[in-house]
């Protein structure tokens, strides 16, 4: 399904200097790797959104490790790390 874009100057001028530059091979190259970037980043968004609600989720049923335990747990992790002589 064929379509046109409409970039706008400057967006068209960055894209036809991608092609000049060897970059890319054309301008629909370019316009299907900025699609294949907004698909890639949409998909990140929509794992990060549910990764927020389950967090919240484990939050409201109070499935959670209070901030001072884990503080506690991290410094004597780097700690023993560090060494004695630290």
């Amino acid at each position: 399904m064929p379509s046109s874009a409409d970039l706008g100057t400057r967006l068209e001028s960055y894209v036809t200097s991608l092609v000049k530059e060897g970059r890319y091979r054309s301008r629909s190259e370019v316009l299907r790797e900025g699609v294949r970037l907004v698909e890639e980043r949409e998909k990140r968004l929509s794992l990060l959104d549910a990764a927020l609600a389950r967090g919240a989720a484990d939050a409201d049923a109070d499935r959670v490790t209070p901030a001072e335990d884990v503080r506690a747990r991290l410094i004597a992790k780097y700690e023993k790390l560090s060494g004695p002589d630290a």
